[in-house]
């Protein structure tokens, strides 16, 4: 039964057009990046970029070095798109991305992540074997179908990333459409429908579309009687995401995904009239398939399980940021504050402020005023800073967070020497303040 689940064969062409789409929106990624500046703000104007933790050795090329880089996977983006030395394309983009992904977090963005866990799917699925430079150079490799696992891993993981997305916005600030008011403020001054956007029956309309939409999309695209309304609905509502939030390439991944939705047949006839429609329906076991259903498996233990790790977390995931990333929590806070740092020398005592104004972004301040892992990073940078110098150091914040237009509220103990704490992925850090009243 698994194996006929797993292996038989269907037709290729929603991966095979999923490949010329996905390539060509990787393209506009990479020399997108480079034309609005992106690159310039994120990689080449700082100082040094917040990397995640653990990758603080994974700073950006000197010089215009990323403007080359990005170049670099454009190119690869090109080559993935027309199937041409594809395998080698899909691993290096993946390679690269992933380096600009875990070398900032200045732009984060789960999309991102996203994009980053398709570059690895697609660097180990068949998508070159029809249509692509690759079949036409090399005909041994071509192949009109494909085991039906490498459709169901797309839909799993997008079934992941819809249903999270949706049960995370169960939370107060969402329900009541605060949040979609605030969200929706500071796009007053849109041509045409910036007014629209400040209507209360639009914030409640945009904060319970957006659940319903990303609980049910999934099952609606499955079901045969609702497919096609569920694509009509998923083009409205990323079409409206794009417009209104301008998040790049991914509204048009996501309607893309609708590909491996439809029946094979349809996807054929639609996008590839002249190619040969594969039905034959085989059932082929490869000799790797313990491989790869177990390393599948894992996988996929570890995309349900890292959403749910705030969960287990002491405190809110809104007010401490411990578990929010890797978990499709998306537009779902708004968070300002205030940071003062301060220096002292355990020897002499003195004490002197650090003006971040001097080497830190605007982006790079926002996320310092902001989020512990920041300053935690930030104590650590300054600690080996004056040990260079000889001096041993500690590094204290004060720092005030609003969240979700909230009065600011005190967030990190001042009198906690950051630079002497530990880092735990897993863990509540307790130098953390308590979250105000309406976050508990």
């Amino acid at each position: 039964m698994l194996n006929k689940f797993l292996f038989k064969h269907i037709d290729n062409s929603a991966l095979v057009v999923f490949r010329i789409i996905f390539g060509l929106l990787i393209t506009l990624e990479a020399f997108g990046a480079i034309a609005t500046g992106w690159v310039r703000q994120v990689l080449i104007e700082p100082n040094f970029t917040f990397s995640f933790i653990g990758f603080e050795w994974l700073q950006p090329l000197p010089g215009n070095g990323m403007y080359y880089y990005f170049a670099v996977m454009g190119v690869f983006g090109i080559m993935l798109m027309i199937g041409y030395k594809y395998r080698l394309a899909a691993i290096a983009y993946t390679i690269m991305w992933a380096g600009v992904y875990f070398m900032q977090k200045s732009a984060y963005n789960n999309h991102y992540y996203l994009m980053l866990l398709l570059l690895g799917f697609m660097s180990v699925l068949p998508a070159n074997r029809w249509f692509s430079l690759d079949a036409k150079l090399n005909p041994e490799i071509k192949n009109p179908s494909m085991p039906r696992w490498c459709a169901l891993v797309i839909i799993l993981q997008v079934w992941i990333v819809y249903t999270y997305a949706s049960v995370a916005k169960l939370y107060p600030d969402w329900l009541d459409a605060s949040m979609a008011q605030v969200l929706m403020s500071g796009k007053a001054h849109y041509w045409l429908i910036g007014d629209l956007l400040q209507q209360t029956w639009v914030h409640w309309s945009i904060a319970y579309t957006g659940i319903l939409f990303d609980l049910l999309i999934v099952p609606l695209l499955l079901w045969k009687r609702t497919r096609m309304f569920g694509f009509v609905i998923s083009i409205f509502f990323h079409l409206f995401n794009s417009i209104v939030f301008q998040i790049g390439i991914f509204p048009y991944m996501s309607i893309a995904f609708a590909l491996f939705f439809f029946t094979p047949k349809t996807v054929q006839r639609r996008f590839l009239p002249k190619k040969d429609f594969y039905d034959k329906g085989e059932v082929i076991v490869p000799g790797y398939k313990k491989v790869l259903v177990s390393l599948f498996s894992i996988y996929f233990v570890i995309q349900i399980a890292l959403p749910v790790r705030h969960w287990f977390i002491e405190e809110n995931v809104l007010w401490t940021e411990e578990g929010h990333r890797l978990s499709w929590r998306m537009m779902l806070r708004s968070k300002s504050g205030t940071v003062t740092v301060t220096v002292k020398d355990k020897k002499t005592g003195f004490e002197h402020k650090v003006n971040v104004y001097d080497e830190l972004t605007p982006k790079q301040r926002r996320g310092l005023a902001t989020k512990p892992d920041y300053m935690w990073q930030y104590a650590q940078r300054l600690k080996k800073r004056y040990a260079a110098k000889g001096q041993d150091v500690a590094v204290y914040f004060d720092a005030r967070v609003s969240v979700n237009r909230r009065p600011l509220a005190p967030f990190i103990d001042p009198e906690r020497d950051l630079a002497a704490e530990k880092w735990s992925h897993f863990k509540h850090h307790d130098w953390i303040l308590p979250a105000p009243e309406g976050l508990r």
